[in-house]
């Protein structure tokens, strides 16, 4: 997995990329990016999947705040994101979210 920050200097905004590997991804047909920035919604940013098997997608983001997100493949297992910021503490003992700072 990967995470590639494209700071605009017309814009307070951050191209954020984000990248999961065939290997990672596994077996799953579809992946979507769920966070703070889309109140959670597995529906509202679905990963693009490329044709060597990896998934990929960029979202703009307002700078100067921390998102905390997860990847969901095929609506049901959660996958952690290995190159975040940080890592915040969920309700759930046995997951962590991923944090990217802008």
């Amino acid at each position: 997995m990967s995470i590639k920050k494209q700071f605009l200097k017309s814009k307070p905004v951050c191209k954020v990329s984000f990248k999961i590997s065939k290997e990672q991804a596994g077996n799953a047909s579809e992946i979507a990016i769920v966070g703070n920035f889309n109140q959670w919604n597995p529906e509202s940013e679905i990963m693009k999947p490329l044709k060597d098997g990896s998934f990929s997608h960029t979202i703009e983001l307002a700078t100067g705040a921390e998102y905390q997100f997860r990847y969901l493949a095929d609506k049901q297992t959660w996958l952690d994101e290995e190159e975040a910021d940080e890592y915040a503490e969920t309700a759930f003992s046995d997951a962590k979210n991923a944090v990217i700072i802008l």
